[in-house]
């Protein structure tokens, strides 16, 4: 909808000052589907300028930051070669050119890194950073939400209906959280935190454990609790929670 591709059932926005009817807000935004929708017959070339051709933009002006931005995202020299021979990786970096080649102010990314293997993805998500860095508005949708963390300065919930809109940190400040190092897995002292009347949330990572609480209160019981059932700590110390927990609380308000 905020595309422009199709029209809503109710209500209204608009996007860069232009309403969702407007014609010209196809020229202020531009999308990343999760599936490239290259065509695999024409070369690297071909594919962009089809696309410039679709946008009415001066195809040479346009060719010569499509050329800079293959550099940058390590496809350059590979322009006139078949994309059907393009990796997972390489096809969906093509498409992050592709859709720059109107110099949109607002791009939209539909799960941009799924079913990539995990260099493709690092490379993928490098380059969403460094469009972020350009000073372009990105609206990334996504449930991988550790991608959100590493990317995302504001972040909103929706479940049914729209839960929240704030910033990640605010998000990620709200509630308490321990951050407790132990020697060993960490896993092995999740049990014993179960066992507490309050029942504390956690999460286990190699030897840290974090630990949602209620209230400050609640962070001697949850040392006692380990110290008393063997645990050796190291360290403890209060952090942020995690972007999860934070997720899941808002979405238990909704089935509550």
């Amino acid at each position: 909808m905020l595309t422009g591709l199709i029209a809503p059932t109710s209500g209204s926005a608009t996007v860069c000052g232009h309403a969702l009817s407007d014609p010209r807000l196809r020229r202020k935004v531009g999308l990343l589907t999760e599936q490239p929708g290259l065509y695999d017959r024409l070369t690297a070339r071909e594919n962009l300028v089809f696309y410039m051709r679709l946008n009415e933009v001066d195809e040479q002006a346009a060719w010569r930051k499509a050329e800079k931005n293959l550099e940058r995202f390590g496809l350059g020299g590979r322009s006139d070669e078949p994309v059907g021979g393009f990796s997972k990786g390489m096809r969906q970096k093509l498409a992050i050119v592709r859709t720059l080649v109107h110099e949109p102010s607002v791009v939209f990314l539909d799960e941009p890194t799924s079913g990539l293997d995990p260099e493709s993805a690092r490379t993928v998500r490098d380059a969403v950073a460094e469009l972020a860095a350009e000073g372009r508005t990105l609206i990334l949708c996504s449930h991988n939400l550790a991608e959100v963390e590493r990317l995302c300065t504001r972040v909103a919930v929706i479940k049914n209906r729209l839960r929240r809109v704030a910033s990640l940190t605010e998000l990620k400040r709200e509630g308490l959280a321990l951050e407790i190092r132990v020697e060993g897995d960490a896993a092995a002292w999740v049990p014993a935190l179960g066992r507490l009347p309050f029942h504390p949330e956690a999460l286990a990572e190699g030897s840290r454990l974090t630990v949602m609480l209620a209230n400050e209160g609640q962070a001697p019981d949850v040392v006692a609790q380990l110290a008393a059932t063997g645990a050796r700590i190291y360290a403890v110390t209060r952090a942020a929670r995690p972007l999860e927990e934070a997720y899941l609380e808002l979405v238990r308000e909704e089935a509550s």
